[in-house]
Formats: C-alpha cells, structure tokens, sequence
C-alpha cells in the first residue's frame, strides 16, 4: 500500500506540473522541450549504433525513436542502457569472480566420470567454463510438481533448521501462505536460527509494511533487493531479481519457478489450478545455491558470510546420482550464460526438446535453433499457457507459433489451469529448471538461477510430468491457427515488434 502511495503521488504531482505550466507549453518551454527530446534522441539514436547491438534490437528502437520519440526517449533511459547495466554490476561482477577464485583453492568438490555421449561432451565443457562452478555427482535431487507438493517439502524442511534459512525471492504476498511462512520464520528467528530474507523490491512492491516490520522485530533480517526510490526514475529498476531460493542450513536448497504466493496454491479464480515445477537438492550442490545468495546478500548489505558454516554441505554418495549444476545468470555477468547453456542443449538434441514456459519470447539465436532441429525431424515439443497472465507477452508469444509449426514443432496449449513450469528436457536425459523463462528479459536482464541435470533420476520425472501434461493440453493445429481472426494477427504483430524489450 505505501508503494502504490508513492506511485499515485508521482503522477498527480506530474499532473499539477503540467497544470501549473500550461500556459507556458504554447511558447518557448514547448520549443525548448521539443529540442531538448529530439536532440536526445538523435544522440542515443547514435549511441544504440555504435553499441554493435542484434541488428533486430537496434532497428527496434530506432523505429521507435522515429514514431514515438518521448516514449522512446523515456523506454530507453528506463529499459534499453547497455553501458548502465555494465556500470552498475562491474562491481558486483568482480566480487563475484574474487570470491569464485579465492574459494577455487580450497574446492572440495569432486566429479565422478560422467558417462556423456560424445556430442554432449561440448555442453560439459561449456557448463565448466562460463560458470566455473563443477558438476556435482554427490546430490541429490527430487522433483515438486505443483503448489502443494512444494510449500509442503519447504515447510517441513524449515521446521528442520537449526543454524540458518536463506531465503531469496521475487515475490513475497501478505496472503494465507505468506502470513505462515512468516510466523515460521519468526518462531525460528526467536529459538536463535539466523534468519535471512532478500526480496526483490519491484516482483514485492505490494508487501506491506507491517508484514517486514513484524519480522523485523522478531529477528529476522528481511531487506528488499535494488530498492525503487522515485517511482519509475530509479537506474536500477529494469533489472530485478527473479531467483527463488531456499538453503537451510547449508545442507538443503530449494529452487524453481514458485514465489511466495496463494495464487501458486490454486487459489486464484482467474488462474484456478496453478502448474509449476520446484527443485528440492541435497547435497554437495547445495553449496553452489547457498554462495549464489550470500553474493546477492554481500552486494546489498556489505555483510560477507563466506565461512565453513555456510558453505560446507554434505555429499551423498551413490553412483546413480547423475550430475547436478546451479548456475546463476544476470546482468553482472560477461557472458548470457543461461542463454548459452540453452542453446548447447537444444543443438545437442538428437531425439527430443521438450521445453515449457509460461513466456515464450526467443532471441533469433534460440528460434533458429529451435526450427533448425524441427526440421531436421527432432521432436521439438512445447507448452505453454492458454490462459494469459500477461497479455502482450501473450501475444508476443503467439506471433512464433506459426514459423515453429511450420518448421514441424508441436505447440501445446495447458488447459488445466496455468502453466508456469520453465523446464527443458533433452533427449531424456538433460534438463534445466529454474527460474529463467525462455524469454529476453530472463537471457539479457533479470537475476536468475537455474539447476542443470545431466543423467539424473529427475530427468525421468520431469519427462513424465510433460506427458502428463501433455494430456491436460490441446495441440495446435497449424491450418486452424492461421485462420485466426485479423485482429489477433495485428496484436500478435503488434507485441512481437516490442519483444526485443520485453
């Protein structure tokens, strides 16, 4: 509520503004204006070509410029400064690779063979260097299919915490699920458990203020990520944490796409029935989780926890783990590393890509992929939601559907409810799941994390709740999908002009 304030007060003091100069705007603050905007946007016009961006996001936003120039002039400061997002995480960057290095030395994880097929051996030797993190084959993995099953095993795994809970999310509702988890945290906090929650600023922006002072005063150190001062006039407020992560401690981690939320219970009218995919991990890659929140924690508090009690986890030894790798993406990395690792995936495929996700908006690179391996004859497969969240994203969504069809890509439609897994799986024996859409606000923006399996007993669960998904869905009929009326084809059009800032 006090957030909704400020937002509401912003815009009826820039309504009193424009009511009190309106009378100058006829004269030379109009001419002065106009020029100031258009030689702005001349000079960022400049700028966007020198960056040596995709060719389909500079013609984006010089098409924009062009049509719209004050929204252009104000979606660019807001969404499109490359060398703003460089400026703003080189320091957290560079933490991040000091800290890597210096716990590098004293690395105690170990990697059994894995028994990869030789055109997998590329995808291995990708995963290694850009994430720096190895693959653990002393975890241990297992699979939440939906709301209850997740917050039951989270619940259980809290009330087991003796020394610390990480809890790190994008959002966090003051509702029935998130009151529980709050007296939960507090009851821990009060018994002498170190208690730290990181919530993300804008994803929470409704969170009242009692909810966090409650906790507060309990004990519990509850911060919000990248915090927005002004309402839409804050340098940092394009790039969110998106991660969802749980590490209690140090010896169990949770991570996937549900936030903290009733709507992920199914108690929402609109969404009803709500199907997400979650990731309880035990064991050694715990560790990785648990360094993932403490540098994201460091980056705002300045507090640095990187002692044995946190990131000493337990191995689990049996030969038939497979191998598990976290990866954390975000704007404070060199390389789009979950994007890369996508696409080493879905190249790799010699049998089946089976991908679900809520968002789909590809870079070119991603659908070439996707269509290249279509027509080769692999079973390219994927679901998505047919009721919307997101209305543009929606459309911007639908406006690839007819290439993939073509390309011989089955599309499904969930009809269950709605669909919010983000999941790849490979030849039935890779995956990905976590919190990345297949979108390019995940790829190029937002703070992100993801668990890879390569060969675990996980990767069967996941290939057999698509099945099951796949019969709460309806296939789309490419002949029947081009008769759709002209006026979704124009919002389909419309919104996919806009993906490359979505």
């Amino acid at each position: 509520m006090r957030n909704a304030l400020k937002v509401v007060l912003f815009i009826l003091a820039f309504i009193g503004f424009l009511a009190v100069t309106k009378d100058y705007w006829e004269g030379w603050l109009l001419g002065t204006f106009s020029l100031f905007v258009t030689l702005s946007v001349i000079f960022i016009s400049f700028v966007i070509f020198l960056e040596n961006r995709h060719p389909t996001k500079t013609l984006t936003w010089l098409v924009l410029f062009s049509s719209f120039p004050l929204i252009g002039f104000i979606f660019y400061f807001l969404l499109g400064q490359n060398y703003r997002k460089k400026r703003l995480f080189r320091k957290k960057a560079l933490l991040d690779e000091q800290t890597f290095r210096k716990l590098e030395r004293d690395d105690t994880n170990h990697e059994r063979k894995l028994y990869m097929k030789p055109h997998q051996q590329p995808l291995l030797q990708l995963a290694r260097r850009m994430t720096k993190e190895s693959i653990s084959t002393a975890t241990k993995t297992r699979v939440l299919t939906n709301g209850e099953e997740t917050f039951a095993a989270i619940f259980e795994e809290l009330e087991k915490a003796e020394h610390h809970i990480h809890l790190e999310y994008y959002i966090v509702r003051d509702d029935d699920i998130g009151q529980r988890l709050k007296q939960l945290l507090i009851a821990k906090a009060k018994k002498g458990v170190h208690v730290r929650f990181l919530y993300d600023a804008v994803g929470s922006w409704k969170l009242s203020k009692t909810y966090i002072q409650d906790m507060r005063e309990a004990g519990v150190d509850i911060i919000p990520f990248s915090p927005v001062r002004l309402p839409f006039l804050n340098n940092t407020i394009n790039f969110r944490n998106h991660r969802k992560i749980i590490v209690i401690d140090g010896k169990v981690g949770f991570v996937g796409g549900l936030n903290i939320g009733d709507e992920y219970l199914g108690k929402n009218e609109y969404f009803g029935f709500w199907r997400d995919t979650h990731l309880l991990v035990y064991g050694e890659a715990v560790r990785t989780l648990q360094l993932i929140f403490l540098q994201d924690w460091y980056y705002m508090t300045g507090q640095q926890w990187l002692t044995m009690n946190y990131l000493h986890a337990p191995t689990v030894e049996d030969e038939t783990l497979g191998g598990v790798q976290l990866v954390a993406g975000g704007p404070d990395t060199k390389w789009e590393v979950i994007k890369h690792l996508f696409f080493a995936m879905i190249t790799s495929a010699q049998q089946s890509i089976w991908i679900a996700s809520p968002y789909f908006i590809p870079d070119e690179d991603i659908l070439t992929a996707l269509k290249v391996a279509a027509l080769s004859g692999i079973d390219v497969r994927l679901l998505v939601p047919k009721r919307p969240d997101k209305k543009i994203v929606f459309y911007a969504s639908r406006s690839y559907f007819p290439e993939l069809l073509e390309a011989g890509a089955t599309i499904y439609e969930y009809e269950k409810g709605f669909m919010h897994s983000k999941i790849i799986v490979v030849d039935g024996e890779l995956a990905s799941i976590g919190t990345a859409n297949m979108d390019m606000r995940s790829f190029h923006l937002n703070f992100e994390v993801n668990a890879f399996l390569y060969q675990t007993p996980s990767v069967q669960t996941l290939v057999d709740d698509f099945i099951n998904d796949f019969e709460h869905s309806s296939k789309i009929d490419m002949h029947q999908f081009k008769r759709r009326p002209l006026w979704m084809r124009i919002a389909e059009s419309t919104a996919r002009l806009l993906s490359p800032l979505l």
